[in-house]
């Protein structure tokens, strides 16, 4: 793939108890990170229910527009977890024991422990390629261009560093922040000049709280260190001739 190809992915939270609010979910910074590292870049997250037809619609959708997919939970031994039988039907494929994750999960489990519920884990789509685990046995898969990764963000961050040869990026993106002692109001106006003058680099703006006071981090991301650091020398200008206080977070 070309290097100055732009690649785009999309995560899928899949889960109940994300939407819940029971649990927080991490994964989506820690996908979006490493893909970023690789050249990749997030263009969308949903998060949608355990519900077969929203996880099939979402898929064959997603999997259209983007260059990769990468969804999250659903597919562990319990009753709610139908992400790997929903993936099947999007794909049209059969859903049947993967050979070789059933004999990793039966070397991984002591004699008699290999029972029915984990042997759930090892039901997938016809010829799915499977993504190691090195933290608890069970593999993910994917199929194509879709990724599946368990919920578990312990478990998903192991289980990253086995997708990279699976996986072709372009340029990494790089990112520098400046953070402020200052509101958005206040570096509005000159900040979208800043933006204006530089169209092809992405630039953000994000307040934060910090020992009882406001601050504004600016974000400058670009796969080009040379542009970031133009936007650096536009951004400091004005924040000298504005007095503005700049805060180490």
């Amino acid at each position: 793939m070309n290097k100055n190809k732009k690649v785009n992915a999309a995560i899928l939270i899949i889960g109940n108890e994300i939407l819940s609010g029971r649990t927080q979910d991490t994964n989506t910074s820690t996908i979006s990170l490493w893909l970023n590292s690789i050249g990749v870049k997030v263009q969308e997250v949903r998060v949608i229910p355990d519900i077969e037809k929203t996880i099939i619609d979402t898929v064959n959708d997603l999997k259209k527009k983007n260059d990769y997919v990468f969804t999250t939970g659903g597919i562990g031994p319990t009753h709610d977890d139908i992400t790997a039988q929903s993936i099947s039907k999007a794909f049209k494929l059969d859903y049947e024991i993967h050979k070789e994750a059933f004999k990793i999960l039966e070397g991984y489990y002591k004699p008699g422990e290999f029972n029915k519920g984990r042997q759930k884990m090892v039901w997938m789509p016809k010829d799915a390629k499977l993504i190691l685990n090195p933290t608890s046995g069970a593999p993910g898969f994917y199929v194509q261009n879709v990724f599946c990764l368990p919920g578990v963000p312990s478990i998903l961050k192991s289980m990253l560093g086995g997708l990279k040869n699976e996986i072709v990026g372009g340029e990494p993106i790089l990112s520098k922040t400046i953070s402020l002692r200052t509101v958005e109001s206040e570096i509005a106006k000159s900040l979208s000049k800043v933006q204006e003058d530089n169209t092809d680099v992405e630039i953000g703006s994000y307040p934060f709280f910090q020992a009882g006071k406001l601050g504004v981090s600016i974000v400058i991301r670009s796969e080009d260190k040379l542009k970031i650091n133009k936007c650096v020398l536009q951004i400091l200008d004005f924040v000298k001739k504005k007095k503005i206080k700049l805060v180490d977070r």
